[in-house]
Formats: structure tokens, sequence, C-alpha cells
């Protein structure tokens, strides 16, 4: 019986396989010579591929091999952080893989970072820009991707000098105030109701800083819905036109504000007086007189600037107020603490190198416990977030660390204090309570923070 099944299933194969050899007409004969080529010839290429591999990645860091062509990039996922802290406890501290046909390096280790970002930072100030960087910012025209040149240096100098300079942030105070105020006014008027803690950050970052940039805010209207055409972009990764398609509603309001400017500038000049002008030079009218004293600074420079600076300033300081609030909720012996104290006091050449700041601030020979929430470890004096710890790196380090420090934590700590002194917060009590992350620019909190606010302070009139 046994037998009779062997000879079933080996008759069987034969039959399946005749076609192979026996053949009907030319094109089957074609077809079977193509087949008998390409199946040797592609594992021979497989073959040479990985033995190339292999002899080249003798001297370099470890880590996967990946496919031809696109390298190692089906593996990753979405959360390159978490991914990338999870190769770093199979392949070390240092590991390498190819992203399609670039060379990618990773480190994630506070030592490892001080070498990339502080001692050899020349080396590796370089960008490497993703395709939605170069749709926003006209081809790395800005500060943040361009690469470590005359034109960056230059650009740079100017944006820390005119807009985040200690100066320029002191004598913006006043209208600091005035949109913090407002929010807290604005989130008055929804007491009782779900409130979405980045989307009124978000919008309260984004007048602050149009009004740092143009000086007023004739303009509000047309930014409506910025902030989910920014999204938007970013979510259309690699789909170039797309994404240009996004970005035209962007431009058109760019160009109409800086069209507006230049012929007020033109009035002037003709002997009409402007008062605005005259009271306060603001970003962008400095940006164009820059543009008529030099040839090599144009108006698309300009746009890449402001896009520039628009972007960084509303995700980074927004996404850092919901993280901590969201922490902050989630303990309410904090909240008790910063409220009373708030009562008390109002106060290879051509490689890709990534440092893996997430695995750094999560690693727990840095951080004892790194995934509590324990405030307590930052009230001694003993950290800083200026690029010198590099236990701990939230604005980077070295040449390239953020420009907007300053205005970061001027925003974090007003934005937070106010909502926290004016409101007592409670989350809904339908929604299960959750703190996961999603990669992107910035890494948001994957599901927003919807919270349901209070009158705290007894008297009503503070709100308006």
């Amino acid at each position: 019986m046994k037998s009779d099944s062997k000879d079933t299933i080996y008759y069987t194969m034969i039959n399946y396989w005749s076609w192979w050899w026996e053949v009907d007409n030319e094109r089957d004969e074609l077809a079977r010579t193509i087949l008998t080529i390409s199946v040797p010839l592609l594992v021979l290429l497989w073959f040479m591929w990985t033995t190339s591999i292999t002899q080249k990645r003798t001297n370099l860091p470890p880590g996967p091999y990946g496919l031809p062509v696109v390298g190692y990039l089906p593996f990753l996922g979405h959360n390159l952080h978490e991914r990338f802290t999870e190769m770093a406890h199979k392949y070390g501290p240092i590991f390498s893989l190819r992203l399609g046909s670039k060379f990618h390096v990773v480190v994630n280790s506070m030592d490892l970072a001080k070498v990339v970002a502080r001692e050899l930072d020349q080396t590796f100030a370089n960008r490497s820009p993703p395709i939605t960087a170069l749709t926003i910012t006209y081809g790395a025209l800005d500060v943040v991707w361009s690469n470590n040149n005359t034109h960056w240096r230059n650009s740079r100098k100017l944006l820390v000098s005119q807009v985040l300079s200690n100066v320029n942030l002191d004598s913006c105070q006043d209208f600091r105030t005035k949109e913090v105020r407002k929010t807290v006014s604005n989130v008055f008027a929804k007491m009782g109701t779900p409130v979405d803690i980045n989307e009124i950050a978000f919008d309260t970052e984004l007048n602050v800083v149009t009004r740092m940039l143009w000086g007023c805010s004739d303009y509000d209207d047309y930014f409506h819905g910025f902030r989910e055409v920014e999204f938007k972009i970013i979510e259309l990764e690699g789909r170039k036109k797309e994404m240009q398609k996004q970005k035209e509603h962007l431009d058109r309001i760019i160009d109409m504000i800086i069209e507006e400017r230049i012929e007020r500038s033109s009035r002037k000049m003709e002997g009409e007086v402007d008062e605005d002008l005259i009271l306060k030079k603001d970003f962008l009218q400095i940006m164009l007189e820059l543009k008529d004293a030099s040839p090599s600074f144009d108006i698309v420079q300009i746009k890449a600037l402001l896009f520039d600076i628009l972007s960084a300033a509303t995700d980074t300081a927004s996404t850092m107020v919901e993280w901590v609030m969201a922490e902050i909720l989630h303990n309410p012996n904090v909240k008790k603490k910063i409220q009373e104290e708030l009562t008390e006091v109002i106060v290879p050449k051509g490689s890709i190198v990534y440092i893996n700041i997430w695995a750094i601030h999560h690693d727990p020979n840095n951080w004892p416990h790194p995934l509590e929430f324990r405030h307590d470890r930052f009230l001694n004096g003993k950290w800083d977030y200026n690029g010198n710890n590099f236990k701990f790196l939230p604005f980077g380090a070295g040449r390239r660390i953020c420009p907007g420090i300053a205005l970061g934590e001027k925003m974090l700590v007003y934005i937070l204090a106010s909502l926290l002194h004016s409101f007592e917060w409670i989350l809904p009590a339908d929604e299960e309570f959750e703190i996961s992350d999603e990669f992107g620019f910035v890494t948001k909190k994957r599901k927003p923070l919807v919270a349901i606010p209070f009158q705290r302070l007894s008297d009503a009139t503070i709100y308006k």
C-alpha cells in the first residue's frame, strides 16, 4: 500500500512537470528556454550580491542584509525610533543598513552621539532630505535641511540674530502673552467639553510665529487649516505631485503676503507713511531688504525660510505640550504639585547617520526606569537641554542643534502653566487612557489627547 502511494506521487509529479520537456510549439520552446536560463541566472546574481555585501561589510558596523534594490526598507515598519532601538539590542549601539540605494548608520548610545554631534560634527553636518522636505523647502533652501555650506551658515545666522535672539524674543513678550491669554479664553468657552490639546497649542504657536514673521494678524483666516494641510503633505511622502498640489495652497498665501509687503514698501518709498513699518521691522521686512541688497538672496529662499519657521516652530512646541500634558494628566499627584507651585509663584562618505535620541532617552544605563514619568529627576538642576549633557538631547547637540530652543522653552512653559493654572482638567470618562507614539518629523501621540477643562479660578473675569 505504501509502495502504491509512492508510485502515485511519483507519476503525478512526472505528469505535472511533463510540459517542461514535452513542448507543443515554438512559443513553449522559447518560454522553456528563457525560464531555464533565468532561474539559475537569478540565483547566481543573488549569490554574487550577498557575497559582495558580505565583503563590503567587513569594516562596517554590523547590521541586516536586506534585499537587492530596496535594501532593508520592507522590514522597518512605521515607528523607526522603536524599530531602530530593537535592532540596537541585536546588533549593538551602532549598526548599519541599506534603505534603497543609500547606506545608513544608526547610533543609539550617549557616547556615540557625542562623537557624531560634537567631536566629528563638521564631518556629519550635512543632510539628506526626504521628498517631503524637498517639496516644502523648495529643494532644501532652508536652515533645517540644507547642507553645511555658506548658504546654511548665513541663513542660520540671520534666523538666530533677527528672529530667535533674546532681544527679539523679549520684545515679542506682549503678543505672546496676548495669544496665550486668547487661548485660555477659548478653552474657557469650551469648559466641560473635550478639547484637542495639540490643536490648541498648535494654533497658539502659529499665531505667535506669524506675528514674529510679518508682524500682524490680518492673515489668520488664510492660515486656517494650516495644520491639516501640513499633516497631509507629510502623509503623502513619496507622492511628489500630490504633495506639490497640497503645498500650492500654502504657497499662494505666502506669495500674497510677500507681494503685499513689497507693495507697502514701495508706497513708503514714494512718500506715503506706513506706521506699521516705522514702528518695527519684522523678519519678512528684514529679508526683503536683504534681497534688495544681495543678488544671491532671492524670493524663493525667503519662502523656504518662512515655511521652515512655520513648520518647525508649530510642530515641535505643540507636540511637546501634548506629551507633557498627557504625562501630567496621567499622574494626578504631579499635576497637583505643579498647580500648587503655580499658585504660589507664576514663572562612509555619502552615508546618512542618525542619532536615535529616543533610544538614548530610554536607555536604562542612562535613566533608571526610563519608561516611567518621573518629573523629580529633573528638579535638582543637574540636567539641561542645550546639548551639553548627552543623556538628554531634546533639541539635538553640536553644530546642528535647534536654533529655536529659547522660543520653544518660553512657549512650552507658558502654554502649560497657563492651562494648568486656569483650569482643572479631567479625561473623558468613556475614553481609555493610552500613551503610544507614532514616528514622523516629530514623535507625536498616536491618539490625540482630548481632555475636559473646568473653571479653577474663582474670578471668571480673568478668563476674558
